[in-house]
């Protein structure tokens, strides 16, 4: 499998990936980050990377963007996993950690010192990804809001 930079040819396919992970999110989202890719403006702060199967389908993703803060790190800016994600069919077959090692490469070209990610609590699956590819857990934390 072949891992390169998102195309809009690539949009159906990555919101069909990005539903999974994040069911509530608005497809839109994608059509601004393509529109931003189109004028280059991506290139500075944020990235996209996909799996591609060969055959006109993904099999996963990573975005990755610059924040100028992230819990444990102590740089800034810091590149952020925004988003990870593969397929059932082809996990634990090493392609996120592939993923995740071009993210990597991508924060290192810019000169970027630190990578930071999260997840939910209940997420152990992800939690265990993460320690695998040698993030280490820096806090947990559980976030209120009420309504006004």
């Amino acid at each position: 499998m072949h891992i390169r930079s998102v195309t809009r040819a690539d949009r159906d396919e990555w919101v069909r990936m990005r539903s999974k992970l994040y069911p509530d999110a608005d497809p839109e989202e994608i059509d601004e980050w393509l529109d931003n890719a189109e004028r280059g403006t991506h290139r500075v702060g944020v990235a996209v990377f996909v799996a591609d199967r060969g055959d006109g389908r993904l099999a996963g993703f990573v975005e990755i963007g610059l924040r100028n803060y992230a819990e444990g790190c102590v740089t800034t800016p810091v590149a952020f996993l925004e988003g990870w994600y593969v397929d059932p069919d082809v996990r634990r077959q090493g392609l996120g950690a592939r993923l995740v090692r071009t993210a990597e490469d991508w924060a290192r070209a810019r000169g970027l010192e630190e990578i930071a990610s999260d997840t939910t609590l209940d997420n152990d699956a992800s939690l265990r990804a993460h320690l695998a590819l040698g993030f280490e857990e820096v806090e947990r934390q559980i976030c209120f809001r009420k309504a006004l």
